[in-house]
């Protein structure tokens, strides 16, 4: 059995709700392929921007929260 038959089978087990994730991340893999769709799905995502300007703003923002979380500001 190859791998396409091997994962229908899998599929073929799940109960429909995860029949619609695994649908859900197919169409992502198939954007993914196609670098103008994938573009374009990064744009309307906020992805983009993110992935160009660092990590800086979320680590400052996650350095804060930690020190609201060990002063007891917040809480889980």
């Amino acid at each position: 059995m190859n791998h396409y038959d091997s994962t229908l089978a899998k599929i073929r087990q799940l109960p429909e709700p995860l029949v619609r994730e695994v649908s859900d991340f197919v169409d992502f893999l198939l954007i993914r392929m196609d670098k103008e769709r994938w573009r374009k799905w990064l744009e309307c995502n906020g992805t983009g921007e993110m992935s160009e300007s660092g990590f800086e703003d979320y680590l400052s923002s996650l350095e804060s929260y930690e020190e609201l979380l060990a002063r007891g500001e917040i809480r889980w």
